[in-house]
């Protein structure tokens, strides 16, 4: 099991100063969509060459293009780029395509997928490397972490890992942790907290047990 998290800022000096804080209490830095919207593959290229070693993320959601684009963000330097699961089969083939050019990652997001069962067996024969279940930001206030759709995906696929986001904090840990996903996410219990270093700390050595 592996500690995502989410760089949800909009420019590249938080990111840093996050990482910088956070670090080595993280196995996957991801760049969030504000951050790839804001900065784009400059963030990227950015905090790859601040933190070689560590596993970069890139969260740019692709829904179309999904070759050409992975391509730019693997040729940044990203580690592993997201995909939509809404998207057409052709656009996640791209990203996957891309992926296994670069010997990177793809992985796709299960947000505003209504069948997770179907439709993560079809996406795990597409052959991405991560299959995530996400609360959405928007109904985060709503709506807990997706506990029954990672059990579902988590029931269905073969080969495909999983990760699980959305409003995860410290206390929720053990119930996530039970589900045995691969990878947990949290953005905001990390990038709020007053003292990021220790929240990073007591979750990720939560996580490594």
């Amino acid at each position: 099991m592996r500690l995502q998290i989410a760089l949800d800022c909009n420019d590249i000096e938080t990111a840093l100063s996050t990482l910088a804080n956070v670090y080595p209490y993280v196995d996957i830095a991801e760049l969030g969509t504000g951050l790839m919207i804001s900065e784009g593959v400059r963030a990227i290229k950015t905090l790859k060459e601040q933190y070689p070693d560590l596993i970069l993320l890139s969260d740019v959601k692709l829904m179309d293009g999904g070759q050409p684009l992975a391509q730019m963000i693997f040729n940044a330097g990203a580690d592993i780029v997201t995909v939509l699961g809404v998207a057409a089969n052709e656009t996640i083939r791209g990203g996957v395509r891309a992926a296994e050019e670069y010997g990177k990652e793809t992985f796709v997001d299960m947000i505003c997928v209504s069948d997770v069962e179907t439709r993560s067996r079809e996406i795990d024969e597409l052959g991405a490397r991560y299959i995530g279940v996400h609360t959405s930001y928007d109904l985060r206030d709503s709506v807990g972490a997706p506990l029954e759709s990672l059990r579902k995906i988590k029931g269905t696929v073969n080969r495909a890992q999983t990760a699980i986001s959305g409003g995860i904090g410290y206390e929720m840990l053990p119930e996530i942790i039970a589900e045995k996903p691969d990878i947990v996410i949290t953005g905001g219990a990390i990038m709020n907290a007053a003292d990021q270093r220790n929240e990073a700390k007591k979750i990720y050595n939560m996580i490594h047990g």
